[in-house]
């Protein structure tokens, strides 16, 4: 119970701004949502604060877990064929279970009337992901230094994109933030630290267990990039529907997705259930107490999934995407602007893992980069990250591969000038900005946003917000990284390059 407080407390500092925010706008401008769709976002709001308490504590309890144990057997195996096997498989399984980026499957399929189908991108996404958490584990192995790595990742990333169909652009940069989720992080991290147990250097261990994220990401990013290529020459329809008033029944959007969701949390679930039980039975061999531990994880993981995603699809999404919509159809076209950006700021500030980040970085520099720091960077980064996704919706000329470039280009060059250590807190960071909210109701703010303007279209134009999210704390944190080591240098602290 007393765990079950305190993930509600997390949350509650999560989601309550955004709540109060929308609350707000409804006053000023009551005739954007209306009573009955304020109604439907205060339901959504609980079932996902119920479900993701549920989700996090089931995380704790069984996914993490489960993910370190993973990491310290494959370790213990010694064969490095067992290592490319495991990353390959569990790669494709855990994105595959990851419920933000089929939370942004279903918003690319709707906005493409299928053209796209929210499936499809998820298999794309969760191959690439797995080919690079494989490379991720044979690069800790033989002690490849990261940043060599990721410059040519990107540099393949630069090369493929100058080809690719402009749409496959925005999504593999935006899929890339969204599979990096509540799921996927934590179980990628924990498997990145049994990995990173290969060292015995204290030093290279701690460097080692961050940066897997980094990489993995590159892999959806790539796969995408290369779909496009072969789908050059499609023409995508977009529209995006949107009506909040229509239905006579508050809770009847609700009970209508219940049996996909429930199909979906499914999905979810039982392969992290069968990866469990075929390890446990050859390797991990648990106490009876132990399993009753990891059963009671995957059935608050399985609840919390359920209510989370009922909650997006019915009560969150259409909600934002008619307030996006409302706000950008105003005379004044900084209002969703400014919207946008404290979106962004509140957003990211409240994120429970923003603050584990925090306390990483304070200790990683022995408290010479305070957490108010951080969280300064942070917000400042991503509020501006959102704020300019919305702006670009009304200035057709600006692409996102106008900023994406350009900030790709500094973040890369940064990393041959900071502590190798920031190199893989930074680029792991952007998925930890690119949390629930923003994957829900903020990419529905932005995609009603570009609805409500005639010649903006909703793929070029309302996508791209979770890509420049994600790009955001890689400049800002190395940045700190650059202050930290100028500042340590003077004061004697860092030596070697380390």
């Amino acid at each position: 119970m007393n765990e079950l407080t305190a993930k509600l407390k997390e949350l509650l500092f999560s989601i309550v701004p955004i709540v109060l925010l929308v609350f707000i706008l409804n006053l000023i401008y009551p005739d954007i949502i209306g009573w009955r769709g304020m109604l439907r976002f205060t339901i959504g709001a609980v079932f996902i604060t119920i479900g993701l308490t549920l989700f996090l504590l089931g995380i704790d309890k069984a996914v993490t877990p489960l993910g370190s144990e993973v990491g310290e057997t494959t370790v213990r195996s010694n064969k490095m064929w067992f290592v490319i096997l495991i990353g390959l498989v569990l790669g494709f399984i855990i994105v595959m279970a990851e419920p933000g980026l089929h939370i942004y499957g279903i918003q690319i399929d709707r906005v493409t009337k299928g053209d796209i189908s929210a499936i499809g991108l998820v298999l794309v996404v969760a191959v690439g992901m797995a080919v690079l958490l494989a490379i991720a584990f044979v690069r800790t192995a033989l002690r490849i230094p990261l940043h060599f790595l990721l410059t040519g990742l990107y540099g393949i990333i630069l090369v493929v994109a100058i080809f690719t169909q402009p749409e496959f652009l925005i999504l593999a940069f935006d899929a890339s933030g969204s599979a990096t989720g509540i799921l996927s992080l934590p179980f990628i991290l924990a498997l990145s630290i049994g990995f990173s147990r290969l060292s015995k250097d204290g030093i290279e261990s701690e460097e080692d267990s961050f940066g897997t994220l980094a990489m993995v990401s590159t892999g959806s990013v790539l796969a995408l990039l290369i779909t496009g290529l072969f789908m050059r020459g499609n023409d995508y329809h977009s529209s995006l529907e949107i009506d909040i008033s229509g239905d006579t029944s508050v809770f009847k959007p609700f009970f209508q997705v219940m049996p996909q969701i429930l199909l979906q949390s499914l999905i979810i679930i039982v392969p992290l259930i069968v990866i469990f039980i075929i390890f446990n039975h050859f390797s991990f061999k648990l106490h009876r107490r132990n399993i009753r531990t990891y059963i009671l994880g995957f059935i608050y993981t399985f609840v919390g999934v359920f209510l989370f995603l009922t909650g997006v699809n019915a009560g969150f999404m259409e909600v934002g995407s008619a307030l996006g919509k409302g706000l950008a159809a105003l005379p004044y076209k900084f209002v969703p602007v400014i919207v946008a950006f404290i979106l962004g700021l509140v957003t990211v500030l409240a994120e429970p893992s923003v603050y584990i980040l925090t306390h990483q970085v304070e200790d990683v520099t022995s408290g010479s980069i305070s957490r108010k720091s951080v969280l300064f960077a942070l917000g400042l980064g991503v509020g501006l990250a959102v704020g300019i996704s919305v702006l670009k919706v009304f200035i057709p000329s600006l692409q996102i591969w106008h900023i994406l470039l350009p900030g790709y280009i500094i973040a890369v060059s940064l990393m041959y000038f900071v502590p190798k250590i920031f190199v893989g807190i930074a680029f792991d960071s952007g998925g930890v900005a690119t949390g629930p909210m923003t994957t829900t109701f903020i990419l529905a703010f932005t995609q009603g946003a570009a609805s409500a303007i005639a010649d903006a279209d909703l793929i070029m134009d309302g996508l791209g917000m979770i890509a420049l999210v994600a790009m955001a704390p890689m400049i800002t944190l190395q940045l700190l990284g650059l202050f930290f080591k100028l500042k340590s240098k003077k004061e004697g602290v860092i030596q070697d390059g380390k």
